[in-house]
């Protein structure tokens, strides 16, 4: 059994509709000539707090309750799983790691923000959770995935995209020239299901992202194309007038609010290697101008 922490969010569901869905054939022929299928997972249970929210995903299943603070409902809602999906904050893996069955396997997700110079809770959380995996011994990965797009009810594009029909101008830091890799919610859950199918000996790590790095300017300017907009002019301004002008945001009309530290976050280059996610899971990830194709089409 393969027990779905966190199956309400978007990337726990977006996980459980793949394992309720007939798995793809690989590329490729057998010796029959027909297509390569993948192995056959186990069926999964959803693990949540909130029943109410696993209802509202539309979802089939009975999930199972636990908040991930109380070891003795955690470790029942984990019995008898063979492996373990994480898809709640990486902070809670020693928790999870404790309470789960000897044997299992592990698939967590972090985040890229474990790589940040910027102190903050939630890197912080992850590089936490990431060393207490490492440091177990237990067999799986912890994937770190960059931003992460197209999900259902997502507020990465989907909030960038009702800000630029909004603003005529778009005031960057540096002008918007720090690199981001976003990787599309569907490739990110192939890697998932990927790693689920993989025999991991010991606790491994592996960045997933999208296929190449861009400046900030590039990937505004390809959301507004895809969202039917006219793409803004970029109005360079210093990193530390924007934090100290983003309090206001929240005041505003019409304007979403933005904080101090994802302004400073927008300061940092966020690029990343994507052979390992290659070579170990054979995921390769789309080009963003498909995967916004495939996020506003669904819009």
């Amino acid at each position: 059994m393969i027990a779905v922490i966190g199956a309400a969010g978007r990337s726990g569901a977006a996980l459980c509709r793949a394992l309720l869905a007939p798995p793809p054939p690989l590329a490729g022929e057998g010796r029959g000539g027909g297509a390569i299928d993948l192995p056959e997972l186990p069926p999964f249970t959803p693990v949540v707090r909130d029943a109410a929210k696993w209802t509202a995903t539309g979802l089939p299943g009975t999930p199972r309750l636990a908040d991930l603070r109380d070891p003795a409902a955690l470790r029942e809602a984990l019995r008898g799983a063979t492996h373990v999906v994480n898809c709640a904050h990486a902070r809670h893996a020693p928790a999870i790691l404790a309470a789960a069955p000897a044997d299992a396997r592990f698939v967590f997700l972090g985040s890229t923000r474990r790589f940040s110079r910027w102190p903050d809770d939630h890197g912080d959380g992850v590089r936490a959770g990431d060393a207490a995996f490492l440091a177990s011994g237990r067999a799986g990965v912890m994937l770190h995935p960059t931003m992460i797009y197209g999900a259902e009810g997502e507020d990465n594009v989907q909030r960038l995209a009702a800000l630029l029909r909004r603003i005529p101008l778009a005031p960057l830091p540096g002008g918007g020239r720090a690199l981001v890799q976003p990787i599309h919610q569907d490739d990110l859950t192939a890697c998932i299901l990927a790693a689920l199918r993989r025999d991991w000996a010991g606790p491994q790590t592996i960045v997933v992202a999208g296929p190449r790095a861009m400046p900030y300017r590039d990937f505004l300017m390809a959301v507004a194309r895809a969202a039917g907009l006219r793409p803004p002019a970029v109005l360079p301004i210093p990193g530390a007038v924007l934090m100290a002008l983003a309090p206001l945001t929240r005041i505003l009309p019409r304007i979403p609010t933005i904080r101090a530290a994802e302004v400073r976050r927008l300061l940092e280059d966020k690029a990343f290697d994507v052979g390992p996610m290659r070579e170990r899971l054979g995921v390769v990830g789309r080009s963003l101008e498909d995967g916004l194709r495939l996020t506003f089409r669904a819009a």
